[in-house]
């Protein structure tokens, strides 16, 4: 299958779940990313705001302020297809742009260089053992890793995202961890058996 047709399959799959469904297992998600050692070591962490029907990061960027975590988000630029991270401490440090997505106020914010981001977690639509995965098709996040030098990057999904392989290109930068609500693949060590 192409990439166009795994997105809107997984898409339409993800539709169908029920908003009671939806809360629970991206409360799951988040339970079991936080036990994560590469979270629990981190001090910067970066994460995007989720729209529905990704899993739900809103609970868990609380979960990590409490934890004393700096918390970077994501504000993208269409024309240049570039991402720069600013942290925030509030969601009132947000605003609705193009697509309903919420990302942060520069003015209101503190930049986040890419090489202080201790573990990055990358959104996408599909995703396979390997860690590599189909994004919404901006390449934002394949452009944006490659000048992060030490963060890990991890991926949170429910397993209707979750394939045994995808399509790749030779730009695409695979995750090192995936979480669902049942399963922590290494995807490193998949990798690595393969």
């Amino acid at each position: 299958m192409n990439k166009t047709t795994l997105r809107n399959e997984v898409r339409e799959a993800l539709s169908k779940m029920s908003e009671a469904a939806y809360q629970d297992r991206s409360f799951i998600v988040a339970k079991n990313v936080l036990q994560e050692p590469y979270i629990i070591e981190a001090n910067t962490i970066g994460i995007t705001i989720s729209n529905k029907p990704e899993v739900d990061t809103i609970h868990l960027i609380e979960e990590l302020w409490q934890l004393g975590k700096k918390v970077a988000v994501p504000k993208c630029n269409p024309k240049t297809r570039e991402m720069t991270f600013y942290a925030i401490d509030s969601f009132a440090q947000l605003e609705t742009v193009y697509m309903h997505l919420r990302e942060p106020i520069p003015e209101k914010c503190e930049f986040v260089d890419a090489n202080e981001m201790d573990v990055i977690l990358v959104p996408g639509v599909v995703f396979d053992k390997f860690g590599y995965r189909i994004g919404y098709g901006g390449g934002y996040y394949d452009r944006y890793v490659l000048n992060c030098s030490k963060g890990k990057l991890v991926s949170l999904l429910f397993d209707e995202q979750l394939f045994e392989q995808v399509p790749t290109d030779a730009h695409d930068c695979p995750v090192d961890i995936i979480v669902t609500p049942t399963k922590r693949i290494d995807c490193v060590t998949q990798r690595g058996a393969n």
